[in-house]
């Protein structure tokens, strides 16, 4: 059994970060560069209840996610989870890594008295599907985009 680690990602991080993007096929402009990804963090860094996370086998970043926590007013305040571009290394898919991120995001959630947690996935994107489904997301509802 490896020892999976998963922690709040550093400005450190950022490089393994944006590879992990690259490989995932998850959005990141060709033109993004590191500086540009270390003033953004710095942003992200002052929100309240956004935060970045790194999976590590051995020292080595090989995962990661995103998870904003929100207040819902027409919830009378309580509070709901939203994962985002979650990137497992292609090499090191099939070992766990994806689960444990998905598991450590619900146990964020549930510290912080989220009633749910949800994320939305690129129809196209079908293993992903089944994988989200396997670590015990249900489909639901519908997801709405609109470029801007």
């Amino acid at each position: 059994m490896m020892d999976i680690t998963i922690r709040e990602a550093t400005e450190n991080d950022l490089p393994a970060i944006l590879n992990l993007y690259t490989l995932a096929g998850i959005g990141c402009d060709a033109n993004f560069t590191l500086e540009e990804a270390r003033e953004h963090f710095a942003i992200f860094c002052r929100y309240p209840s956004f935060r970045i996370f790194v999976a590590l086998i051995d020292g080595a970043v090989v995962g990661t996610y995103e998870l904003l926590i929100m207040d819902n007013l027409a919830k009378r305040g309580r509070k709901s989870g939203v994962v985002e571009d979650v990137a497992v290394d292609p090499a090191s898919q099939g070992r766990g890594i994806g689960r444990a991120m998905m598991e450590h995001a619900r146990e964020q959630c549930r510290q912080a008295g989220c009633y749910k947690l949800v994320l939305s996935s690129n129809l196209k994107r079908e293993g992903a599907h089944r994988f989200y489904e396997a670590v015990g997301f249900e489909r639901h509802g519908y997801s709405f985009l609109t470029e801007l």
